[in-house]
């Protein structure tokens, strides 16, 4: 690997409406294929318990998003996630008055304050909407678009050029030892929320951007 950090097992699974599951649990399937992966692959186990700090040995368990859609296949994006640019990552929730601005404002100052944390060049997933744990989810679903492609609303298009700009405006370049490439891609998405509020989520990905797919038919 590039890094020491292999990652926390991060899964998206879209799961056909039709399919039927034999023979055990797709979670416990899942789990069990990071812990040959981790194993086979020697890669760092990373996941401890939240207090004790006692290593679980084999990089489990992973977190797995499940959403359920039509027909009768089974995808599964794996998109392990280093732990520096995880501590630079945050969720607020604005002011409905804020609005663009504010949400621009609050992205910046994430980069900011982030530094050199979280191993630039990154890319900037943003999530915006929902609720907060929504939020949080498709900020982190934004990172595994390929890097530098555009939303296709125009309005969260130009949001994520004007970022883009800005952010490497910033002069902090690779590494945060300067230079104009701080960030690889902002990549928006959006979800309906509360009137009475505007969560934000910054999900921020090191420069090994690593996610996998699969499709089971």
């Amino acid at each position: 690997p590039i890094c020491q950090d292999t990652g926390f097992s991060v899964f998206f699974v879209d799961v056909g409406q039709d399919v039927h599951i034999e023979g055990g649990s797709l979670s416990d399937a899942i789990n069990e294929g990071v812990r040959q992966g981790y194993k086979e692959g020697y890669l760092r186990k990373s996941i401890c318990d939240a207090f004790t700090r006692k290593n679980t040995g084999d990089n489990t368990p992973a977190v797995i998003n499940y959403d359920i859609v039509p027909g009768d296949k089974i995808k599964i994006i794996c998109a392990p996630k280093g732990g520096g640019s995880s501590n630079m990552s945050r969720v607020t929730m604005l002011k409905p008055a804020d609005g663009i601005e504010g949400i621009k404002n609050y992205v910046i100052q994430r980069v900011l304050e982030s530094g050199s944390n979280p191993c630039p060049p990154v890319v900037v997933g943003v999530g915006i909407g929902g609720t907060l744990e929504k939020a949080a989810q498709i900020a982190t679903k934004a990172l595994l678009r390929p890097i530098g492609s555009t939303n296709p609303d125009p309005v969260l298009k130009e949001i994520e050029e004007d970022l883009l700009k800005k952010i490497n405006d910033l002069g902090m370049g690779p590494e945060g030892f300067g230079g104009r490439f701080y960030a690889m891609a902002v990549h928006i998405e959006k979800f309906p929320c509360h009137i009475a509020s505007l969560p934000v989520a910054v999900n921020i990905s090191c420069h090994a951007s690593r996610h996998k797919e699969i499709v089971f038919k």
